[in-house]
Formats: structure tokens, sequence, C-alpha cells
């Protein structure tokens, strides 16, 4: 027996679309593409930084990956490693953990670089585009490989790097302030964490 891929025509159809499973879809060109696991050292990572914004706005407003984001151009959506929620969003994903094109954007994005110039096209570039094009207020790239992190913040509809920053540089957020973070913590957590496993 065949199985029919199915297709989707607008986002309200994918939305309503169900397999049974967990697994995590982009929906690309009406089809959809399997978004892979994550590597336990990026995981490590978000969950590292997940913990810390947590003790800043609390645990509801911190959304690790599986959080998604509807977006402009292909894909559709976008799943961020973590996600920083305004106040509002809390009611407004209790049944569905999907921030919509209509919803206010999210506070805060955090992609950490997985290996390969693919992934890295997609975070410095793809992505980017899409999380300017929200009007999300800063975007944090996280990269394991060269152990820095970028932080963009938006002035006048584009991002504009804050700094890029490594070793013993602290983070310098523009919508947390009170974040007490090095790079080289970061970077040290995210392998803790992925040894303690």
């Amino acid at each position: 027996m065949v199985q029919v891929k199915p297709r989707f025509h607008s986002f309200e159809d994918y939305l309503a679309y169900k397999d049974g499973t967990d697994q995590l879809y982009e929906l690309f060109n009406g089809e959809l593409i399997e978004v892979p696991p994550e590597s336990g050292y990026n995981t490590g990572l978000a969950f590292f930084l997940a913990i810390q914004f947590a003790t800043l706005v609390g645990h509801l407003r911190v959304r690790p990956h599986g959080l998604e984001l509807e977006v402009r151009g292909e894909p559709k959506n976008r799943y961020p490693d973590l996600t920083i929620l305004r106040p509002e969003h809390v009611l407004l994903l209790a049944q569905r953990n999907t921030i919509r094109l209509s919803m206010p954007p999210p506070l805060l994005v955090v992609e950490v670089v997985s290996p390969g110039e693919l992934q890295w096209e997609r975070d410095y570039v793809a992505k980017r585009t899409q999380y300017e094009d929200l009007g999300i207020p800063e975007y944090w790239i996280v990269n394991p490989a060269e152990q820095t992190v970028l932080v963009l913040a938006q002035e006048s509809q584009r991002y504009n790097p804050v700094g890029t920053f490594k070793q013993e540089q602290s983070i310098i957020s523009g919508q947390f302030p009170a974040l007490n973070l090095t790079a080289a913590r970061l970077f040290a957590a995210g392998l803790e964490d992925s040894i303690d496993r």
C-alpha cells in the first residue's frame, strides 16, 4: 500500500492536521518536512539558558524547543531552540503552543547552531530574516563550534548586532539587563548538562 503524503493549501489546514505523533514538522511549499532531533550538547545549552531565564521571568514564559512560530516565507513555521514569551502569550498558547502572525512577537528567540554549512546558513541568514520580519526584539545565535553568542536587537525594523560574546565576556541583553551570564559559563554548562545525562 502506497502512503500518500498530505499537502496543505494554507497554514490553517496544517494546524488542523494530526498524525498521532509528537513529531515536529516545518511546512515547506505545502509539504511536511520532519524537524530532526537536536544533539545532546545543543539541548544542554538551551536547557541551561531556559533555567537562567526562568529565574528572571518565571517558568511559564520560557519555552524550549517545541514552541512553534508562524513566519512569512518558506518554511511557514519555525521551532526556535528557546523562546521567551510576553506575559500575554501564556494564555494565548494554552490550547496550542503556536505563536501566530496575528499575535504579538515573543521577546527573544535563541537558536543553537548545529554543525554544517546548511545549518549555519539557516540560523545566520534564513531564520534571522524571518525573525526580523516578525519584529522579535532580540535574537541570539549560540554557536558551539566557535564558542560565541551573537546578540541581535531590533532597531528601525532591522537587526543590528549588540555584540558577539565569547570566553569571559558577559552576554549583554537589552531585553533582559539583569541576566548575569558569561559565554564561558554557558558553554561549560551545556557540556556539563550533556555529560550528566
